[in-house]
């Protein structure tokens, strides 16, 4: 009898995955074009490479699949079509995550702290929303640049400094990106405690509106760089392996994770609570901004930095109390928190105009515009007989003489008028065209020599 029983069961756990699998596969061929192309427009995408619309189509085929099956199932969260809908997953992990976890982590000494360390019998409030107490800045957007670390961080600066002070400003990502390189790595990714070194060594940071975000790396401004109008007096690691010792953090202000968010369903998540597959594999640093329960089932409120189209108008909450030490995609093994004693310096004053660039002087007889990249036109042998001008500072030259690419951008694909990231990359920018330079009113003696990628 117990053996026919489990047959049975078998059965009827395979017939509601083929009637899963049946809904998900009932959208037509049409319907799967047309939801592919609102989507273009929707995130204002478009391929320039002659077969990579066709590529991306199936790939967002494939993902339309997974979700659909998903969403068909008996789930406490749902799935969507985001920004990421092109993206394979191997390429999701590749662009949008930066955390350089535990391998790599340097612990200094006097870090670790008591001071949310949870204590048998302690009573904890039931729930906490930082985002109502004024404490946490609109959603951002990292772009693809692996800078999440930056992002938490100075999420988790902003919060302590709106409580301890009142005011709520917006931080520069850009400026620990470009500026904090002892052990960050900018777009390369970084360690939230190694950001909070850095502005505590600093002396401060500077906010978003005077060192906005570009999501690229960049050369660190020295001069905003001293603009110190926010600073904290320390950081510490919340204890780790314990829910409890986090919600207690929680509780006071909102604290920097890690958590594992390579996972397929974290990618195409939409809303409810996340109970999907994660483990403990920290690449992505985030902020505890709160937590709650929802019908018995308790969360983790975590701000993103992909922008609002991902996730809960870019939150996502994350399945709390789960029974294991380390928590929901290891939300509970690397938590740290800055630390603020006092107000901040008296405002900067105004930044002083930074000095006139010169202009590019190409030879002799040619220059260029300031921040403007002198590229040949016309050569013969190594000599250049005409010099152009590429709008843009340390530019590439490409090798058709007419067209140039962002630094950032350094592979010429000239025939599809592209400058791309790396060799076999799909993403790329326009390439810049050259304008004649100008000659120099005074020539002297000498020889142009060709400047050429």
């Amino acid at each position: 009898m117990e053996s026919s029983s489990k047959v049975a069961i078998f059965f009827v756990v395979v017939l509601l995955a083929g009637a899963i699998a049946a809904n998900a596969a009932d959208r037509s061929e049409e319907e799967v074009l047309q939801l592919y192309e609102d989507w273009l427009l929707k995130h204002q995408k478009s391929y320039n490479a002659m077969d990579e619309k066709e590529r991306r189509f199936e790939v967002f085929r494939d993902n339309l699949q997974y979700i659909d099956e998903h969403n068909a199932g008996k789930h406490s969260f749902s799935l969507g079509l985001n920004r990421f809908a092109d993206l394979t997953n191997e390429e999701y992990r590749a662009q949008f995550l930066g955390l350089r976890s535990s391998g790599r982590r340097r612990r200094l000494a006097g870090v670790g702290s008591d001071r949310y360390r949870f204590l048998d019998g302690e009573s904890l409030p039931e729930s906490i929303d930082w985002r109502e107490k004024g404490a946490v800045n609109a959603i951002k957007d990292q772009g693809s640049c692996g800078s999440c670390w930056a992002f938490s961080a100075t999420a988790a600066i902003e919060g302590i400094n709106q409580i301890v002070t009142g005011d709520l400003i917006s931080l520069s990502e850009q400026e620990l990106v470009d500026c904090d390189r002892s052990y960050n790595e900018g777009c390369n990714g970084g360690l939230m405690d190694y950001a909070f070194e850095f502005v505590i060594a600093n002396g401060g940071i500077d906010t978003e509106e005077d060192y906005p975000y570009t999501g690229v790396d960049g050369i660190c401004d020295k001069i905003r760089e001293l603009a110190h109008v926010v600073t904290i007096t320390d950081y510490e690691d919340v204890p780790g392996y314990s829910e409890k010792s986090l919600q207690k953090a929680v509780a006071h202000q909102p604290v920097s994770v890690s958590i594992e968010g390579s996972g397929r369903a974290f990618q195409f998540y939409s809303s409810g609570i996340f109970t999907g597959s994660c483990g403990t594999d920290l690449d992505h640093g985030v902020v505890a901004v709160g937590y709650g329960s929802e019908s018995g089932s308790d969360y983790w409120i975590v701000r993103n930095s992909w922008g609002t189209s991902w996730g809960e108008d870019g939150y996502i909450r994350l399945a709390r109390n789960i029974g294991l030490s380390f928590g929901k995609c290891g939300i509970a093994m690397e938590a740290s928190y800055p630390t603020k004693s006092g107000p901040n310096p008296p405002k900067p004053g105004p930044t002083p105009p930074s000095p006139v660039k010169p202009p590019s002087v190409c030879d002799n007889y040619y220059s260029c515009p300031a921040s403007s990249t002198c590229c040949c036109l016309a050569d013969y042998g190594l000599l250049c007989l005409q010099w152009g001008c590429c709008p843009l500072e340390g530019a590439i030259c490409c090798e058709d003489h007419l067209s140039c690419c962002p630094h950032e951008y350094p592979v010429c694909y000239v025939e599809a008028g592209l400058c791309l990231p790396g060799k076999g990359n799909p993403f790329g920018v326009m390439a810049m065209r050259r304008v004649p330079a100008t000659p120099l009113l005074k020539i002297s003696d000498g020889n142009g020599k060709k400047s050429e990628a």
